[in-house]
């Protein structure tokens, strides 16, 4: 991939599982981002509005750093990886205490120009 034609934005510590952003992530891969906003605006997932705003984000980040056209940019990429754990306890019967993992995500999303 040349840098030239290629942007990218990245959300780090975002406080939903990565899982969750996995599925919908796989709803805009390799689709241009007019369709791509589209397609997560009607998504009635929590992660749809995350990915919108880093969408967007990486379009004016290819715009402005980059100098390429909005109208030609496509989502080449986009993952989530696990970020770090948040670990809580919640109590159970007989002084017993549970593990709850609030999990985060690290999210990439690039975009680049059709050739």
């Amino acid at each position: 991939m040349d840098a030239r034609t290629s942007a990218s934005a990245t959300l780090r510590h975002a406080r939903i599982a990565p899982r969750k952003v996995k599925l919908v992530i796989d709803l805009i891969r390799n689709k241009p981002v007019g369709t791509a906003i589209g397609i997560l605006n009607n998504t009635p997932k929590a992660a749809s509005e995350i990915l919108i705003k880093l969408l967007n984000s990486a379009v004016a980040n290819a715009e402005n750093n980059f100098g390429l056209s909005a109208d030609k940019l496509y989502v080449t990429e986009g993952y989530a990886n696990e970020g770090p754990t948040l670990k809580r306890i919640q109590p159970r019967a007989q002084g017993r205490a549970f593990r709850i993992n609030k999990r985060t995500s690290h999210i990439t999303l690039v975009v680049s120009e059709k050739e």
